[in-house]
């Protein structure tokens, strides 16, 4: 006998996608901080073995996040990012055929506030990479601090995050049988404190460690554009050479991560609040760009093939944005 079940009605599936974003946001946000506090707290109760055992295991385990993570294929798959992908809802479109045999690396922009697109496309399967890229492993560049943190480096690693090292990018990019995608956020934290409503600039101009990365390792580049990262919150006005430019600028040399200050809409209402907006991200992956391998290139091989990335990438995003409302008479802006 044939079980079948009623479909989800709308109101209901809003608020479940509704909660998943809220998971994801505030995971990030505070899941660091609750994850530190709960690994201090137990060495004062009884269950201080917990915390003594999983101190013992992250010393043996500390390398793990520079040697390609711990992807937990259940977590990756989970119902939960399929709720969030709707949300937005986030597309991934495929622009060329990846080889199973080479490894990539791919550069993704732009940033965003919180990276959602580069997020849920490389780091679960619910826009469907592996669908769409048989064969291919991704592995997202993260910032290595994140994985210092007790019981969230595992949370981190489960997806596919890698710690955003020299060490780490060359174990991926190294591997022999080929079939693995590095994917950086180029812009980086800095990028972020540009990320708002119809932002086309991209910090890239000078950006150019993931190129000398590909051509020591000729590894073929692909770039990413995802339209509408920009668009899911807005920030507050933060010119260059204001006060609060100088101030966040000051706090990432310290910290290591940008604090721009965003907002978007709440969870039972759209006025104000941490929630992104619900607006459609379209995630457009281009062709790759072949590297001749070289050990030690020169200054000019790599501002050489730096060049062709950034006409490439260009290109994608003209050839696009016409589907994406992007205005005929806005390009590109690399500073």
């Amino acid at each position: 006998m044939k079980v079948e079940f009623a479909p989800l009605s709308v109101p209901l599936q809003r608020r479940l996608q509704t909660a998943s974003v809220v998971q994801w946001v505030f995971s990030f946000l505070g899941l660091a901080q609750c994850c530190t506090a709960v690994f201090i707290g137990l060495f004062f109760t009884r269950f201080w073995l917990v915390s003594a055992l999983y101190a013992a295991w992250w010393f043996i385990d500390r390398e793990k996040p520079s040697k390609g993570g711990r992807r937990i294929h259940i977590l990756r798959n989970s119902i939960v990012w399929r709720y969030m992908r709707d949300y937005f809802p986030i597309t991934l479109v495929k622009t060329a055929e990846l080889d199973p045999r080479q490894n990539y690396l791919m550069g993704f922009h732009p940033h965003g506030v919180l990276a959602a697109g580069a997020f849920l496309n490389f780091c679960t399967e619910a826009s469907g990479f592996s669908t769409l890229f048989p064969g291919i492993t991704p592995h997202l560049m993260m910032l290595s601090l994140w994985f210092r943190v007790p019981f969230f480096r595992d949370y981190l690693m489960s997806g596919g995050l890698v710690s955003s090292d020299k060490e780490s990018a060359s174990y991926v990019l190294r591997k022999p049988e080929g079939g693995n995608v590095l994917a950086i956020i180029v812009g980086g934290a800095q990028e972020a404190l540009d990320a708002r409503p119809g932002s086309c600039t991209l910090l890239l101009k000078n950006r150019k460690g993931f190129i000398r990365l590909a051509i020591q390792h000729g590894t073929p580049l692909v770039p990413v554009f995802s339209f509408g990262e920009n668009d899911l919150f807005e920030q507050v006005r933060n010119p260059k050479g204001s006060w609060l430019r100088q101030l966040q600028h000051r706090l990432q040399q310290i910290m290591g991560i940008s604090l721009p200050l965003f907002h978007a809409r709440g969870i039972f209402q759209y006025s104000f609040g941490l929630i992104p907006y619900r607006r459609p991200i379209c995630t457009i992956v281009g062709k790759p760009i072949p590297v001749q391998r070289k050990h030690r290139p020169s200054e000019e091989e790599v501002d050489q093939v730096h060049q062709k990335y950034l006409h490439e990438l260009s290109k994608l995003f003209e050839e696009h944005k016409a589907k994406y409302n992007i205005p005929e008479d806005r390009h590109l802006e690399f500073i």
